[in-house]
């Protein structure tokens, strides 16, 4: 079946009833550490509080929903699942296709700040010739893109189902990008639909240390540092995939019950992973985070997210990643943000994907770019687009 069917979110009253009633009851534990004021434990309970708070008395869905619903979204049923994604088209004829794969716990609420400058650049002062066709799937048990009937959904078939998307939306040539989930779902697109991938740009990726004893003895004090942050995140950041990766089931029970379980699993992330000080807001807008939040809420996604985790466990180990990364023959870009735990030494990742035609560090920023410094993203892919299209 391949039509596209255009698709609207529309909340039930009851649904938003029964959201307010659970916040309102929510039951909280006396015996919670705040000695060191901080996040070392995961989410202050104070913060938590307030932020809930505000969810339940000044938050506005409505608005929210009104706000998503402006953009043009659809459903499409492909390899037995049901996709839902953002196409917002540019007004240039000559715009090139960017597909766009999210990561967890994001979704495509990640990307409205850059919807505008990347399909419509003469708007938003930049040149007409820089602009975008945008696409944005959700992955299957994300969001909308629901119900996945039960069967996994490894990497690969993701990659395979998006290119078949970018198929049936009439897109030729294209280019590939992504961060976190997203980055394997990028490159593996880019490698198994060569024929169509004209380029990958990636704002996350993780470099393995090799097994080579000089190389990693001639570290300079800036390669060193990234390593030290990956090492950081294994021991430190990353219990969420492992119990995400083991059992997802008993983690999911809560996460669709609780919707304050919901959000401090997703608000940690957002400040772990952000260039963030005290709070997940001194980087990314309150409002938009909460709508994030409410997308896995009101779809009951923390579950079939968890298990996304288990469904590629084998290819997601935390140290070191994937062995055998994908063969990528299209040009390569590479955007990195320091606050963001998913570093990458330049010189190991040359080793396993030659043709890195740009790499761009930055000084600000962490692991959602598009919220937190959506002009350097935007700028990085305009950028990316006049290497692409000097190279096509």
């Amino acid at each position: 079946m391949e039509q596209i069917t255009p698709f609207r979110i529309e909340v039930p009253q009851a649904d938003l009833d029964d959201l307010n009633r659970r916040l309102d009851h929510t039951r909280w534990s006396t015996h919670c550490f705040e000695g060191d004021g901080g996040w070392s434990r995961g989410v202050p309970t104070g913060y938590l509080k307030e932020l809930a708070d505000y969810w339940r008395h000044h938050y506005d869905w409505r608005a929210a929903e009104a706000r998503l619903n402006s953009y043009p979204q659809f459903t499409t049923e492909i390899d037995g699942g049901t996709f839902h994604f953002v196409h917002v088209r540019s007004p240039e004829p000559d715009a090139l296709p960017l597909v766009i794969s999210h990561g967890f716990p994001d979704s495509f609420v990640q990307f409205e700040q850059v919807f505008g400058p990347l399909t419509d650049p003469r708007a938003h002062g930049g040149d007409p010739s820089q602009a975008f066709h945008l696409v944005i799937p959700s992955i299957p048990g994300y969001g909308y893109s629901q119900p996945t009937g039960g069967s996994p959904w490894p990497f690969p078939r993701v990659a395979d189902a998006y290119a078949v998307l970018m198929a049936r939306l009439g897109y030729d040539g294209y280019i590939t990008q992504g961060a976190d989930l997203g980055m394997w779902i990028s490159l593996l697109q880019a490698g198994r639909d060569a024929e169509h991938v004209i380029g990958a740009h990636l704002s996350f990726l993780f470099t393995p240390p090799p097994d080579d004893p000089a190389a990693m003895a001639s570290l300079s004090a800036e390669e060193t540092a990234v390593m030290g942050k990956m090492a950081y995140f294994d021991r430190n950041l990353s219990g969420f995939h492992r119990i995400q990766a083991t059992r997802p089931q008993t983690l999911g029970a809560g996460l669709v019950d609780s919707p304050v379980g919901q959000l401090a699993w997703i608000v940690e992330k957002f400040y772990d992973w952000t260039d963030s000080a005290k709070a997940p807001e001194d980087a990314v807008d309150r409002d938009q985070m909460l709508t994030n939040v409410m997308l896995y809420w009101l779809t009951r996604s923390g579950m079939p997210a968890a298990h996304f985790y288990f469904d590629n466990a084998d290819l997601l180990p935390i140290w070191p990643p994937i062995a055998q990364p994908p063969v990528v023959s299209c040009p390569l870009a590479v955007a990195a943000f320091p606050a963001d735990p998913g570093q990458a030494v330049r010189r190991f990742a040359e080793r396993l994907y030659p043709d890195i035609a740009q790499w761009t560090e930055y000084d600000r920023g962490g692991h959602f770019p598009a919220m937190e410094v959506p002009d350097l993203l935007v700028g990085d892919l305009r950028s990316f687009a006049g290497v692409v299209r000097g190279r096509c």
